[in-house]
């Protein structure tokens, strides 16, 4: 009598190994903890850049105001187009005005300056000082 022969089928593996799925997982950590610090200092600037430059359209105003009119008394800061995260605000009399943009929500902390002598200032959660500090570091 013959012995049966006895057939092995082989099913073909689907799906993805316990270290397949840690090793993506790792990829994807390491990515995520390079670009998010990155990501968000890219968006940082570009808040602050909108902030400066409404600041400094500003100030372009107030110059052709007490051109016009020997004094800034008057003259009216609202800005052309809001700063995202930034208010704006400024003071003025007769031959002196300052004009700020604090900042709020995700640029709390933040606050630029300038007034009638172009003198500017900056105060970050990490720095201040006698310029506009636009990157990180305290760097003007």
């Amino acid at each position: 009598m013959a012995l049966p022969i006895i057939q092995h089928t082989h099913r073909s593996a689907r799906g993805f190994s316990l270290i397949e799925l840690m090793v993506v997982i790792a990829i994807i950590s390491i990515l995520s903890a390079i670009a998010l610090p990155s990501y968000r200092d890219y968006l940082a600037r570009g808040f602050i850049s909108g902030a400066t430059g409404a600041v400094s359209e500003i100030r372009t105003r107030a110059e052709q105001w007490f051109a016009d009119r020997r004094t800034y008394v008057g003259f009216s800061c609202a800005p052309t187009g809001a700063p995202e995260n930034f208010a704006v605000t400024c003071t003025a009399d007769t031959n002196t005005y300052t004009i700020s943009a604090t900042g709020s929500g995700s640029m709390s902390g933040y606050s630029y300056t300038i007034n009638q002598s172009n003198a500017k200032t900056s105060t970050t959660p990490t720095s201040s000082g006698a310029c506009w500090i636009t990157k990180n570091g305290g760097v003007c």
